[in-house]
């Protein structure tokens, strides 16, 4: 039996959905543990691009895929995304997805609130998706939120939700001054996804708990990134829920005891998309050339993704943070064709040389990186499926990683296909 758990170590869209759709292969549940629709998951098999939002990358493996109660739901977005994966040939049906039915829903008001609150900030921006996340998690919290529980319950849901959207309403008008939301509309809307959504909504944290004590493995699938965490990321430019490991067990209902590894994959340099300080941001043509080999556009926004040199400061404190037990490398064929690569070791800041990640963002903003520098390559390594096949620079970077983190480096990517991909060490033997 082996449990793992596979996120982000930076800002997010390190790569961690061709990761697990790779790992599924040999897993037999997938379960995604927070987030909302403000992540995306890019895959590409056999030249062929997926985008999934929601539902686990698992599903292009055809295995079961569990959406676990940490996670906040747009019904809308997910009924689509089911729709869109059965026109490509794919099976979602109720004996290989699941939602648990503690996982809370995303109301037309929260997408409304979020949007308005946004606007209202003007330069003070915070770079949020506009997707209603954030005020979802605000009413789990405040124990206010409507959960796919509730979609069965006939009568008594449909009575929080008018009395939710009547509270909403109020407030949108007294603080936004925007106009009510048609009570009416969102009641005959979401009876639709009652109907649609009832044969999948389950006790997902039960069915994690018998597949594990049946020996059978289990792959916890995360979105976003450490430093998105509402915890422990560059508050306030973070996500509304932990995106740490320890989560996984949270967002699932497991106890943390079941985890067996965790896996935090990394990319061979760094990106940002949104607000917020950035120690190694590039602004010149490296930056540039980052950005467009690396295709670095927002899965789920398309916004251009800010790109810089890897960060150390960052990825050690990743590993404290989520007890990493190996990592994945991914995008390391984005650097072929530069003369050398640059590497964050420290931030100066005040005449002093700091290697803790500060929680201040003031000191983060002033902050300037050391780098040491290491020679790049100009060979194609898309083809490499072992690491003695790829250039001895782009070895020496790799273990410049690995010696830094301390944690062993399990699977390197060098290209966006799923077999385009070295691995090191199989997570499920």
């Amino acid at each position: 039996m082996a449990n793992i758990v596979v996120l982000g170590t930076q800002w997010g869209d390190e790569g961690k959905g061709k990761v697990v759709d790779m790992l599924a292969e040999n897993a037999d549940l997938v379960v995604r543990f927070q987030g909302g629709n403000n992540a995306g998951h890019t895959l590409v098999v056999d030249g062929e691009e997926f985008i999934s939002h929601l539902i686990p990358s698992g599903i292009l493996q055809g295995k079961k895929c569990l959406i676990g109660n940490g996670v906040v739901v747009d019904p809308a977005v997910l009924t689509e995304e089911m729709e869109g994966l059965r026109s490509r040939g794919l099976e979602i049906s109720s004996e290989n997805f699941y939602i648990s039915r503690n996982a809370h829903i995303i109301m037309p008001y929260h997408k409304t609130i979020d949007a308005a609150r946004e606007n209202s900030l003007g330069n003070n921006k915070i770079g949020t998706t506009g997707r209603g996340i954030g005020p979802c998690y605000e009413d789990k919290v405040s124990r206010r939120g409507i959960r796919f529980v509730d979609l069965l319950s006939g009568d008594k849901g449909r009575d929080k939700i008018v009395q939710r959207t009547k509270e909403k309403n109020d407030y949108l008008k007294k603080i936004f001054g925007v106009d009510p939301l048609d009570t009416d509309a969102i009641i005959t809307e979401f009876n639709g996804y009652a109907e649609t959504l009832a044969p999948y909504i389950t006790n997902v944290s039960g069915m994690i708990s018998e597949a594990a004590k049946g020996g059978r493995h289990v792959l916890f699938e995360g979105a976003q990134g450490t430093y998105l965490d509402i915890d422990h990321g560059t508050y306030p430019f973070v996500t509304s829920s932990n995106t740490v490991a320890g989560n996984a067990c949270c967002g699932s209902g497991i106890g943390p005891t079941e985890i067996t590894g965790v896996l935090g994959i990394v990319k061979a340099y760094t990106t940002r998309v949104g607000e917020g300080p950035f120690p190694t941001e590039l602004f010149d043509e490296i930056g540039d050339y980052m950005q467009k080999q690396g295709s670095e556009f927002g899965a789920t926004t398309g916004r251009k993704r800010r790109c810089g040199w890897l960060d150390m400061v960052m990825l050690k404190n990743a590993a404290i943070l989520n007890g990493l037990t190996g990592m994945a490398v991914t995008k390391l064929d984005v650097l072929t064709g530069l003369n050398q690569l640059d590497v964050c070791v420290g931030y100066k800041y005040q005449g002093k040389t700091l290697t803790d990640f500060p929680a201040d963002l003031g000191v983060l903003a002033e902050c300037e990186p050391v780098y040491e520098t290491l020679a790049g390559w100009t060979n194609d390594i898309s083809n490499a499926r072992s690491l003695d096949e790829l250039p001895q620079n782009a070895i020496t970077y790799l273990n410049f990683i690995e010696e830094a983190v301390g944690v062993p480096i399990n699977i390197v990517s060098v290209g966006p296909g799923r077999r385009e991909t070295i691995v090191n060490k199989n997570l499920f033997e």
